[in-house]
This record gives structure tokens, sequence and C-alpha cells, in this order.
């Protein structure tokens, strides 16, 4: 059963995507042309994020970028600052310990996007920290947080900065060098609209020096940033790069190039969503930080979660999300990022909803 993917993540991939993954291989551990491909590529994402820190491609879903920060600039007996405002907020604790550093949660609702104000009153007493870790946008929510204004006030007090962007960048505005952020994560199955399978990176010098300065090795070979520097003029990759797959990335990142329009488009269906699903008489979730990738509600009275997925998955072909953690059975999920965020797409699934809403009063 082929399914229309209107979920935040994967997203629908576009043809020419597809197509690109199909071309013919070399062996990118001995063909030169390959290391410049891989360079060319890395400087576009650093190009399309603004900034002039260095990129990188790695072999892993989204969730290894998150790691591989964490795991090169932790050392044993770091303090961290985790800002916790959501699920996957949270979970950067989990990073942290698991190299041996020491966390801080610094707490706040989960239905609230993280306050700038909130957060100076805290660093005045509390900033001894060797870096802080941020999500641009918490999935399982969708709540949006202001990491650019965030990653500024941290570096006020000399503390680095690591962002997940994965389920906001490329349907979100980013400027990672207006935001000072050291470390940007990324992933190709999200608003980029390329397969699962690939993770990549921006980091900045302060960043590095963090990491070539270590007391300790990293605890990690797969999860280490640092075993890339220098790829370029060694013209040596630390493992086989999955050459199918960056070739598909290149062309998602083409895709995100050439459209000049794709933050506009975003913010234009998020509204709309939004708007239709409380038109229907739904909650969302959240007080604010709503996020142009993805519009989070309650699920409705008289329904379960797993009910309206079914119903969408069986007679719609359309597939949305739940949500977990926390939120399992509670919340629904519609994404309108990347290739999701067409008009014609989401006024399908807002029908379909209405439709599932309707026959519960018949």
């Amino acid at each position: 059963m082929k399914y229309k993917l209107m979920t935040p993540g994967p997203t629908q991939v576009r043809e020419n995507v597809r197509m690109a993954r199909s071309l013919e291989c070399t062996n990118p551990d001995l063909d030169e042309e390959f290391v410049e491909f891989y360079k060319e590529t890395c400087e576009q994402i650093s190009r399309l994020l603004h900034t002039k820190n260095e990129a990188y491609i790695l072999d892993g879903e989204g969730i290894l970028g998150l790691e591989a920060a964490c795991a090169s600039l932790t050392e044993p007996g770091d303090e961290v600052l985790v800002l916790d405002n959501g699920i996957y907020g949270k979970g950067f604790g989990d990073f942290v310990t698991m190299y041996g550093g020491r966390v801080t949660y610094y707490e706040s609702p989960y239905d609230e996007a993280l306050s700038a104000d909130d957060l100076r009153e805290y660093l005045k007493e509390h900033h001894n920290f060797k870096y802080a870790t941020l999500v641009h946008c918490d999935t399982p929510s969708g709540m949006l947080n202001p990491v650019e204004e965030l990653s500024c006030l941290l570096h006020e007090y000399g503390i680095m900065t690591v962002v997940d962007s994965v389920s906001a960048m490329f349907g979100e505005p980013l400027d990672v060098d207006r935001g000072q952020i050291d470390i940007v994560c990324g992933g190709s199955q999200k608003a980029l609209s390329a397969p699962p399978g690939l993770t990549f990176v921006t980091v900045s010098k302060k960043a590095m020096e963090a990491m070539e300065n270590r007391k300790t090795p990293i605890a990690s070979f797969y999860a280490n940033i640092l075993a890339f520097k220098g790829y370029y003029e060694q013209k040596w990759f630390p493992y086989t790069m999955p050459i199918s797959d960056i070739y598909g990335l290149r062309q998602a990142l083409d895709n995100v190039e050439g459209d000049k329009d794709i933050y506009e488009r975003h913010a234009k269906l998020a509204r709309l969503v939004r708007d239709t699903v409380t038109g229907y008489g739904l909650k969302l979730y959240g007080k604010n930080g709503y996020s142009n990738t993805v519009t989070v509600f309650y699920v409705p009275d008289g329904f379960t979660a797993e009910e309206i997925l079914h119903t969408f998955r069986e007679k719609y072909h359309i597939m949305i999300a739940g949500s977990f953690d926390v939120f399992a059975g509670k919340l629904l999920r519609i994404g309108h990022m990347g290739e999701n965020a067409n008009e014609a797409d989401v006024r399908e699934t807002l029908a379909a909803l209405k439709e599932i809403l309707d026959s519960h009063k018949n």
C-alpha cells in the first residue's frame, strides 16, 4: 500500500532526489572527484545556513548528529546545561551523561517556547557551563524555540551552544552566524525531503578548538566529529561514505536553494492548518511557539489516537502521526514540512480529518 506521507519526518521525496540516488557509484574512498563533490555539498549546507563554519555530513540518521556533538565536546566532569522544554530537549541529557558530563536541566513548561528573558535571569546566578543544548523544533510537541536569541544570550556568558534543528531546518529560517551557534545539527528526512539516513553538522572554530584541546580522547569512533578534520587536505574519510545517499542529499539541497519562497510557503501552509484545525473545534497543543513545520493538536473527544491514525491510513491512504513519551495517545501531528508543504496535499489531509470528525456526528 502506498501512503501519502504527511508526517513530521520522514517526508515525501521528490522524484529528482530519488533519481539522483540511482546514479552510478564510484569508490568514495579513492575517487578524488567524490571528495570534491562532498566538499562542495558541505559548503552548500554552510551557505544555506548562513555560516562560515565548516559543515560535515555523517553517515547516520539525525540522532547521530546530536550524539556526535555531545560525544565530541564532552569530557568527564564537564558541566553542561540542558534546556528542557520538550522530550527531545530533555533527551540531550542522555548523550551528555553517557560521555561523562554532569547535566544541569533548565526546566521550562513543555507548552511554552523558551523565554530569553527568563533564561537571562537564570544565567545571572548559574553560568558555569562548558556548553548548552537547545532544540529548535521539539517535534513531539511542535514547540518552536528562538534558538538564535537564546544562543547569543548563552554566548554572553562564554557558554558554547549545540542546537538540534533537525525538524526545523529549511522550514524555519536559521542564521547560524547571527545566532553564534557553535554546532547545529540537521537531518536528511525532514524539511530537506531526502530519505532518512544522513545527518550533517556545522562546527564553529571555538567548538573545533575545544575538541582539539581535550585532555581525554573522544570516547567514540563513529560519533567523533574531530575524525573529519582535514579530510579534504588528506583526501581521506574516516569511514566509507554512503555515496548514493549523498547524491540524493545534494539534489535535495539544490531543490531548497532553488526555492526562493520556501519559508513563506511553510508559514502560509502552517497558518492554514492551524486555522482549519481550530475551526474544526480542535485544540492546538501549546500556548505559543507554533512551528511552521508541524501542527500538533489534542486527540478529539470520542476518539482514540490510534482510531484516527488507522482511519487515515486505511481509508484515505494518508499517514499523519501520533506522539510519544508523555504525549502518547494524547496528541496528533500533521507534518507540513519540505515536500509535504504543498497546498493540494495539505487540503486533502484536512478534508480527510473533517470527514473523520463528522463520522461521529452521524
